[in-house]
């Protein structure tokens, strides 16, 4: 029997050997697809993120772009509202040049060709005196009117109708199209 047990012995050793063999080919086959799983895997996350990082640096980009956009805004209002306070500082100013008396009647000649049939003149108190000659040679009558510093108002007949010319609500008028004009002389 020893022969028998050497062949038999032989005989399970191989079938063992063979059932190692397959055993570990069916191992290597399943840690190949596993791995080649890990690797589709990882590289599908890896992909994900890189396209989850470039939105997040277009998302960045534009958010600082509508940053800049915005302080670019505000900065330019910012600059027109102190044009327009100086221009207004360069109104306030104006009765007290020498020019301004030339100014004043000429706002209120344009008054009083708006209103052909008008019957008195008001201004500030200071600015009467600049207009006395006008009103004489019209037959006008003047008003004293303190809100009227920088400007002129013609009455008609019963005070029914009114024109006002006055410098600031002029500037208040034309502000769109002159901050429109300092706009392009400022940045083109």
């Amino acid at each position: 029997m020893s022969k028998l047990e050497a062949i038999l012995s032989q005989e399970v050793e191989a079938e063992i050997q063979a059932l190692l063999g397959e055993a570990r080919a069916k191992a290597e086959a399943v840690v190949a697809e596993a791995r080649s799983k890990a690797e589709a895997l990882l590289s599908a996350r890896k992909r994900a993120l890189e396209a989850g990082l470039q939105g997040a640096v277009r998302r960045a980009e534009s958010a600082g772009e509508l940053l800049l956009s915005t302080a670019r805004t505000e900065a330019k209002g910012q600059v027109l509202a102190e044009v327009k306070a100086k221009v207004r500082q360069a109104l306030v100013a104006l009765p007290g040049k020498p020019e301004w008396p030339e100014v004043l009647r000429k706002l209120a000649a344009e008054a009083l060709s708006a209103l052909p049939e008008a019957e008195a003149l008001a201004s500030h108190p200071e600015n009467l005196p600049h207009l006395e000659a006008l009103a004489q040679e019209r037959g006008l009558e003047l008003v004293a009117d303190p809100s009227l510093r920088l400007g002129v108002r013609a009455v008609g007949k019963g005070g029914k109708t009114q024109v006002e010319n006055a410098l600031e609500s002029r500037l208040e008028r034309a502000w769109d199209a002159l901050s429109t004009r300092v706009a392009q002389a400022l940045w083109g």
